[in-house]
């Protein structure tokens, strides 16, 4: 069943149903204000934190409820709406709704009894409030007088468990008043005349507002029951119902901000209003508000702004492929989705409730990736800060908090660190994933001099980029298991797996594998002769245990705990046959040919389904190891047997490796949102952004998403799209071209700006070959092979690969 469409124009997705399986959402915003928006309104917003920073109260696990409501009150017959499908839920049969969330805005266009609305909801580009925009058209015959009423319902306290769970005290600290066109909400109110507003217990005033442009105030309300009316919901408000609010404040209750303005429209005529929220000074709000007098102009102008910013970025990498799922993906759905991962990491969605206060460290060093080819100076700049994290042992700090002090931090070594964060101990993979994000970084803009920068260790010290990652290897040469590979530590990637601080990881040993392999790259740049033969000697020697130890027949075993037991052996009755060992044998480099074939045919035969790869099989029940906390899941849940998608990119790019471009286009379209438009009430989640996991062939629900938007999924599948299907591999002086796509393929195209040249690539593939190369041009200039110097490169290249 489909419940919208793809406008790849506007590159937009249009909601045509408002009655979607689960809330559809959008982000808004940037790091300094955070907004996140659903097709029915839902959604909440935050200042810098979403854990301490909540303007906008949400229930989560609900019923996408409250939200940015907007009510339309027709005077002359009392009947009402809202702007949005609900809050009021009018029936479909008589309102028309039509939702288009867009690059960082959302627009929500509504027809009912003669009168058309249309929302854009946004946060102005560089700023730090948000915008809604409503304009409103009579389109029936007669004059009508219709009242407006906006409503954002505050929290109490800026933190989200604060407000939700202290009833006791956030309910005493929270008053509204009405100043001119909005509401000010203050917050420690109180405390305004103590020193000039100095702290008290860390608690200073913090004002809140709700204001309104382009029309008169004709009355409003600050308290949330008395807007709403006891025994009334969203839905139907007494405020909206009785046509005109109290004019009253809140003080020791619940706050929200409600303005109403009385609008008289002749046929065909259109008004353009905005309400407008934020954390703001008085003084600032003020100035906020009036500078939207002219509505139409400065909105129509900041969502061109806009629009302009989030299709320039990602107007760097487009491709033309027969596949118009692909496209709609990797032009502008799959990026979109990389970058919001790549700006709020995992802080806060509709599932993530803002708590996490800081950065996961794999998470977000993984999360660079996807953006590099995009953005490669956003990239680095988080690159940056995410080697500040990294403490003087080259371990990462498993959790990096918002208010990061590099050089002054605690790390896990530290009681403080683990009371404050939770996290108890450093985790084998963390600073890893260094090695592939600031190779492709380099590889991507050739700064081979960014390995020479200097950059602080989290707690001390500093090192240049460089000794940042030898530092990564000294610190998995300092922590090996009893077989001398990579000790298994707190966890590895999967952190339902805990093999014991002395157990030993064949993911992490792949990673470690594949570590020494890049910096072999850079040192041989450096012509650091001595560090190129440290490396030679123990990447031999891992590799050969490796084999020893690791291979069993067909695949490649998960590890080893602690107390010695093998995980994942052919032979074991429950979890026998594991995923990400066998794709990370093929993108380490580690595995052979025959073994490389094996392993990947393995993971088709057992643990592909018509959704994506399970993440291993049979799921446990009733032979879990101690350390297997998957086991707490249902089966075909999460990582007990369930499609995590975050692994769907390790294997598209596994098989484009070897060559086999049928397979890797097949384990895209399985998992791609865009190729499951049609299958909403399976899925559930949004068709255009990735989930953490879908449910396995196990589950009652196979087939069923969750948790949306904020997944490593974003940028591995990028990775296994960008280099591995469409074989965009750069290195630190050129870029190589070596496609894996479906047979069927005759011809794509991509448009990639690359080290300050715009390359038009043409790949012709009249054989119908799964990959290789024949011949391979440069503006009309015959290349030896299919890689191309950067020497060879023009302001303007045209390139032609045809394909063997």
């Amino acid at each position: 069943m489909k419940y919208g469409y793809f406008d790849e124009s506007k590159k937009e997705y249009v909601i045509t149903r408002p009655d979607t399986p689960a809330p559809w959402v959008n982000y808004l915003g940037s790091p300094e204000y955070g907004a996140i928006i659903s097709n029915n309104a839902g959604g909440y917003s935050f200042a810098k934190s979403g854990a301490n920073g909540r303007i906008l109260r949400y229930v989560f696990n609900q019923f996408d409820e409250p939200g940015r409501y907007i009510y339309i009150r027709d005077n002359e017959n009392r009947d009402y709406w809202s702007a949005s499908w609900q809050p009021v839920g009018k029936s479909l049969d008589t309102y028309k709704s039509e939702c288009h969330h867009g690059t960082a805005y959302t627009k929500m266009k509504a027809v009912y009894d003669g009168i058309s609305s249309e929302v854009r909801y946004y946060v102005p580009l560089d700023q730090s409030y948000e915008v809604w925009n409503l304009g409103i058209t009579n389109d029936s015959d007669r004059e009508r007088e219709l009242t407006v009423t906006g409503y954002a319902e505050f929290t109490n306290n800026s933190n989200y468990e604060q407000d939700q769970v202290n009833l006791q005290y956030s309910q005493f600290i929270t008053r509204t008043v009405f100043c001119e066109n909005r509401i000010r909400q203050m917050i420690h109110a109180n405390l305004d005349k103590i020193e000039n507003g100095k702290e008290i217990d860390h608690k200073t005033v913090i004002n809140r507002f709700f204001g309104l442009a382009g029309a008169k105030a004709d009355s409003w309300c600050g308290e949330k029951e008395e807007f709403l009316g006891r025994y009334h919901g969203y839905g139907n408000p007494k405020g909206v119902e009785d046509g005109v609010l109290n004019n009253r404040g809140n003080y020791n209750e619940n706050g929200c901000g409600a303005i109403s303005t009385v609008l008289h429209l002749k046929p065909g005529e259109t008004r353009e209003i905005a309400f407008l929220v934020g954390m703001k000074e008085d003084d600032e709000a003020a100035e906020i508000v009036a500078g939207y007098e002219n509505t139409e102009e400065v909105c129509k102008k900041e969502l061109e702004e806009l629009t302009a910013y989030w299709h320039g970025k990602l107007s760097h990498f487009q491709v033309k492929t027969p596949s118009k799922e692909f496209d709609t993906m990797i032009n502008t759905w799959n990026a979109y989705n990389c970058f919001m991962t790549f700006i709020w990491s995992r802080a806060a969605s509709f599932t993530y409730c803002g708590l996490r206060n800081g950065y996961g460290y794999r998470d977000t060093v993984q999360d660079i990736q996807g953006v590099i080819h995009l953005a490669p100076e956003m990239a680095v700049d988080k690159i940056r800060f995410m080697l500040s994290a990294q403490v003087d042992n080259g371990g990462g700090l498993p959790l990096v908090k918002f208010t990061h002090n590099p050089g002054h931090e605690d790390t896990p070594d530290d009681a403080s660190y683990v009371q404050e964060t939770g996290h108890p101990a450093y985790r084998a993979d963390d600073a890893l994933w260094l090695f592939p994000t600031v190779y492709k970084y380099v590889s991507e803009t050739g700064d081979t001099a960014f390995m020479d920068e200097v950059i602080p260790f989290a707690n001390k010290d500093e090192g240049t980029v460089y000794e940042h990652l030898k530092r990564a290897i000294d610190f998995s040469m300092n922590h090996l298991g009893k077989h001398s590979m990579p000790a298994g530590l707190y966890a590895d990637w999967n952190d339902c797996l805990r093999l014991g601080k002395d157990g030993e990881s064949t993911f992490v040993a792949f990673q470690f594998y594949y570590a020494m392999t890049i910096l072999r790259i850079f040192a041989e740049h450096k012509k650091d002769t001595e560090y190129i033969a440290f490396l030679d000697e123990n990447q031999k020697k891992l590799g050969n245990l490796i084999q020893e130890l690791c291979w069993d027949e067909d695949r490649f075993i998960r590890g080893f705990t602690e107390s010695g037991e093998t995980i994942g052996k052919r032979t074991d009755p429950e979890a026998n046959m594991w995923l990400n060992p066998q794709s990370w044998a093929v993108i380490s480099g580690l595995a052979d040919e025959k073994q490389a074939d094996c392993a990947l045919q393995q993971v088709y035969d057992r643990l592909n389904t018509e959704y994506g790869a399970i993440l291993m099989d049979p799921p446990y029940h009733e032979h879990a190891f101690d350390g297997a906390l998957a086991v707490i899941y249902n089966a075909g849940t999460k990582e007990n047997a369930g499609i995590f998608s975050q692994s769907q990119g390790w294997i598209i790019l596994a098989e484009a490796l070897r060559g086999h471009g049928e397979r890797a286009f097949t384990y895209f379209m399985e998992n791609a949102p865009a190729a499951q438009n049609d299958k909403a009430e399976i899925r559930r989640l949004e068709p255009y952004c990735y989930g953490q996991f879908t449910e396995g062939k196990d589950s009652p629900n196979f087939g069923r998403s969750h948790v949306h938007w904020l997944t490593g999924t974003a940028s591995t599948v990028m990775v296994g799209c960008v280099e591995g299907i469409l074989g965009m591999r750069p290195d630190l002086y050129g870029l190589r071209i070596a496609p894996s796509i479906p047979k069927e393929w005759e011809m794509f195209e991509i448009d990639k700006d690359f080290r300050g040249c715009h390359l038009h690539i043409t790949v012709k593939n009249p054989g119908h070959a799964e990959s290789g190369c024949k011949k391979l041009f440069v503006n009309g200039q015959e290349m030896k092979d299919n890689y191309i110097p950067q020497t060879v490169l023009t302001d303007e290249t045209d390139i032609e690969l045809i394909m063997s």
